[in-house]
């Protein structure tokens, strides 16, 4: 039998992250969470008198204090709660600074639409005013959006409803982590497991197919049992996205959420399309799969077994630390000592425990360090997801070095490029450092899934959201049976004929918690794509001419990657990227991306033979 998960208690301390970068107790939040009012009036009192550059300055500059305060007490309550979803005192305190935080939108909802009320040749000659230079990108931004600004009344109105639209990603949130709890499976020789959020990828990947396939029946029974409130929750987030685009006078919640980074709506079109058009090398990858399994039929229960049979290698944490280090040195040493310092000084959260919100993810604010909270089983997928991870949080840590704190946040389009850097430096490292032919078939492999998941996957995930938003615009119900259908359907046209579907597979989407996010999805393929590009460039430099040459050279790969890390939101996303060196305009980042995928299954198919 697995061993049960442990209370949060009985973690040893290193293994737990250290919040006092943000707050050394509960009771020094509950000291800022007083002050928050007056800082809230602070911004409020500007009501009625943005009419010239140094008014709307001072606004500004009240507002970015404002800001970071609700930062770091939204952070330290999210990551509080994230340690155990079942503590009250967590969700409460949560939950106060989420109603605090709608409070502050709603009461300083009126800037925005304030400053755009003026004539334009005022805002013109405002946006140019010395005052303002080092607000120029914000003003930019804000004129953009004039079209779509609302009165001050009624940006005060939907500001209100804050906790409202967030409501259901609370309640699936809530059933996901907190709720939802699973029947205990037993393996081929009748031992039982424990079946959980946290554990049940690591249950698929395993390789006994008993085992796989009990795990996937009893997960999915869980949520079958859910599909109706699944249907509701994500249904009104939907409605809400299409309502408020629709008082905002954009053509879809699409192109509402595009517009935020100035993204054109031929970028999402274009990725799917390029996929869907090397959709044969998916099918490709399926049959190569079932027939290395040498399985009669290929279910979804099998699609993360691994390939490679008695391979079953467990990093302890200590020496998932010592590869990662390892694996980043083309980034430069000033990099891995900056890495190497976050896991002295205990940024990561360790071990899953039980109530811990399952996943992972980067988070930490300006004047904070970033924090990592992960569910380390010893795989070399968890090792990936550290690492991955670390790459968000070094993206973050260089911004805000760099920025003010008004451009330190980037996008989310660009949030996923050096996490994926990250991950592919490391797959690369190990394949560098293995003579055995059976761990590179399983290292192979694991750069397919990468590709599997993250480009075909996550492109799969944004049709889904895409047509789900245009049912909901054209006034279809997203009926649980609607959204099962559409989820089934796109299955079969992404994995082909070689998957058998089960019943389960169209229940999948209701586990997908990226699906609240407005279109979040795709960012992750074209992320990806950016991140093969840039990964490939930077190591062919460090072979040919060495890591401190590129590090001293201005116009280098590596020299250009590092400079994107520190550029937070400073400027559009797209134009961010190509300072990086990669144009995502274009197809062609994608195309490429596809075409490394084929040339990886190439290499294992060639490997699999002579094994």
């Amino acid at each position: 039998m697995s061993a049960p998960l442990k209370e949060r208690k009985d973690i040893e301390t290193a293994y737990k992250w250290d919040l006092s970068t943000l707050y050394p107790s509960d009771a020094a939040f509950e000291e800022d969470f007083r002050k928050l009012d007056d800082r809230i009036a602070a911004v409020a009192a500007f009501e009625g008198t943005l009419n010239d550059a140094a008014r709307i300055r001072a606004c500004f500059d009240a507002d970015t204090e404002l800001d970071l305060r609700l930062s770091d007490l939204f952070c330290y309550a999210n990551l509080r709660r994230a340690e155990d979803t079942r503590a009250e005192d967590a969700q409460a305190m949560y939950m106060r600074i989420y109603a605090k935080y709608v409070e502050a939108m709603t009461r300083t909802s009126f800037v925005r639409p304030e400053i755009l009320s003026l004539p334009e040749e005022t805002l013109q000659a405002i946006k140019e005013d010395a005052c303002l230079a080092d607000h120029s990108y914000t003003m930019e931004r804000l004129l953009r959006t004039k079209p779509h600004t609302l009165t001050a009344d009624q940006e005060e109105l939907l500001a209100s409803f804050g906790e409202v639209f967030a409501a259901p990603a609370e309640i699936a949130d809530n059933l996901m982590d907190a709720d939802l709890v699973f029947d205990p499976v037993t393996d081929a020789e009748g031992k039982e497991h424990e079946v959980s959020s946290a554990s049940y990828i690591d249950l698929q990947m395993s390789q006994d197919r008993v085992l796989r396939e009990n795990a996937f029946r009893s997960f999915y029974k869980g949520y079958r049992e859910h599909n109706n409130t699944f249907a509701a929750s994500y249904g009104g987030t939907v409605k809400g996205h299409v309502a408020e685009a629709r008082a905002r006078q954009y053509g879809s919640s699409r192109e509402m959420s595009m517009a935020h980074e100035n993204v054109p709506l031929s970028v999402y079109d274009s990725l799917i399309e390029a996929v869907r058009n090397n959709l044969p090398v998916m099918y490709d990858y399926v049959a190569f799969r079932k027939n290395l399994l040498g399985l009669p039929e290929l279910h979804y229960y099998d699609v993360y077994a691994p390939l490679v049979a008695d391979l079953d290698r467990k990093y302890s944490y200590e020496d998932a630390q010592a590869v990662i280090l390892e694996a980043l040195a083309p980034l430069g040493p000033d990099y891995v000592e900056t890495v190497e310092g976050a896991f002295r000084d205990r940024w990561i959260d360790v071990y899953p425990n039980k109530g811990k919100s399952s996943g992972a993810f980067s988070s930490g604010t300006y004047r904070s360090n970033p924090y990592i909270l992960c569910n380390y089983t010893g795989n070399l997928n968890e090792v990936s997801t550290i690492i991955h991870e670390m790459g968000h949080s070094m993206h973050s840590r260089n911004s805000n070095l760099t920025q003010p704190p008004h451009y330190a946040d980037y996008t989310i389009f660009v949030a996923e490029v050096a996490s994926t850097v990250n991950e592919n430096l490391l797959i690369h490292y190990l394949l560098e450092h293995t003579e055995d032919p059976k761990e590179r078939l399983s290292l192979l492999n694991q750069q397919l899934e990468n590709f599997k998941g993250t480009v075909y996957r996550q492109t799969m995930f944004a049709e889904f959201e895409k047509c789900a938003h245009a049912m909901a615009e054209q006034g279809e119900p997203l009926t649980p049976a609607a959204l099962n259908a559409l989820y089934e359907g796109l299955i079969a046209d992404y994995f082909g004929e070689g998957l058998v579907l089960d019943e389960e597979v169209a229940l999948e989407w209701s586990r997908i918690p990226h699906f609240y996010r407005l279109f979040y999805v795709y960012k992750y393929a074209t992320s990806y794509s950016a991140a093969v590009a840039l990964s490939e460039a930077i190591l062919a430099e460090a072979k040919t001419v060495g890591t401190e040459t590129a590090m001293a050279d201005p116009d280098s790969a590596l020299r250009r990657y590092r400079t994107f890390l520190t550029l937070g939101g400073s400027m559009d996303p797209l134009d961010e990227l190509k300072i990086a060196g990669v144009d995502l305009s274009t197809p062609e980042p994608v195309e490429a991306a596809l075409k490394k995928f084929a040339e990886v299954l190439a290499e294992a198919k060639e490997l699999a033979k002579k094994l």
